[in-house]
C-alpha cells in the first residue's frame, strides 16, 4: 500500500505543477551570483500589444524583467530572427491557417503568423526594456527550414546555437528564464537548460503564455517533471 510520501512523490510531476503553491518550488529569497544568469526570452514588438504574434499582457513582463535584472551581473537575452517565408509560417503552407499543426522533417511543427521577420521593426527588442548591463544576444530561428524555440538547441533538437558552451565557459551553474512565450520559447529553454545539466528556475510573474490547445498547463507539467524551479520574482532578492 502506498504511504502519503509515495502518493505526494506521485502527484508532483503533474498536479503538482499546476497546483502547488511557489513555496513548494523556491526558497524565500534567492541571491544571484557570479554563477547565476538571467536568460530573457524574446521580449520582441512581434510578440508585445500590436504586434503579428501579440503575447495577453505581454508587456506587462517588461518592468517584472527590468527591476529583476538588477540582481544579475550576467543577463543574456534572445531575439527570434526568421528569414521571409519561413517554414513555421503559415502563410507558406497551402491551405493552412496559424496554430494549425504539421509535421516536417524534425517532427511536429505549430504553424505561426508570420512574425519576427530579420531586420523589420517588429522583431526588434522592446524599446522599454531597461539592461544596458546584458552581455550577449542570442539570435535565433534563422535556418530557414526549422523553428527554434529553445535559446539553447533549434526545434530538430541537435542544432546547437552555442549558448550552453558560452554559459559553462563563465562558470554559470544556475539560470533564471523569463520572457515569452511561457509555454514555447520559455519552456523549451528551461527544459533544454535541465538536460545541459543547469540548475534551473523560471520566474511565473515574468512571463506570459501563448495557451493554444492545452499548451500552457503542458508546459509546466513537463518543466515541473523534468526538475525545473518555478518562482516569482518577489522570491529573487534584488537591491534597493
Amino acid at each position: 500500500m502506498l504511504d502519503r510520501r509515495q502518493i505526494l512523490a506521485a502527484l508532483g510531476t503533474t498536479a503538482l505543477a499546476t497546483l502547488a503553491p511557489t513555496a513548494l518550488f523556491a526558497a524565500a529569497s534567492i541571491k544571484p551570483d557570479d554563477a547565476s544568469a538571467l536568460l530573457v526570452i524574446d521580449v520582441q514588438n512581434c510578440f508585445l500589444p500590436g504586434g503579428s504574434l501579440a503575447v495577453k499582457e505581454g508587456e506587462q513582463v517588461v518592468p517584472v524583467i527590468n527591476r529583476m535584472a538588477k540582481a544579475f551581473s550576467n543577463v543574456v537575452m534572445t531575439q527570434d530572427w526568421h528569414t521571409p517565408g519561413h517554414v513555421s509560417f503559415a502563410s507558406v503552407h497551402s491551405g493552412r491557417k496559424p496554430f494549425e499543426t504539421i509535421d516536417l522533417p524534425y517532427g511536429k511543427q505549430v504553424l505561426w503568423p508570420d512574425h519576427c521577420v530579420q531586420g523589420t521593426d517588429g522583431a526588434a527588442l522592446s524599446k522599454d526594456l531597461a539592461i544596458p548591463h546584458a552581455e550577449l544576444i542570442i539570435r535565433k530561428g534563422f535556418h530557414k527550414d526549422v523553428d527554434s524555440y529553445s535559446a539553447f538547441l533549434e526545434a530538430d533538437g541537435k542544432t546547437s546555437t552555442g549558448l550552453a558552451g558560452y554559459l559553462k565557459g563563465r562558470k554559470i551553474k544556475r539560470v533564471f528564464v523569463a520572457g515569452l512565450a511561457t509555454d514555447f520559447c520559455v519552456a523549451w529553454t528551461a527544459l533544454d537548460a535541465r538536460k545541459a545539466g543547469f540548475e534551473v528556475y523560471v520566474v511565473e510573474d515574468a512571463c506570459r503564455g501563448i495557451d493554444t490547445q492545452g499548451s500552457l498547463a503542458k508546459a509546466w507539467a513537463d518543466m515541473a517533471k523534468a526538475g525545473v524551479k518555478r518562482i516569482q520574482s518577489s522570491d529573487i532578492a534584488v537591491s534597493a
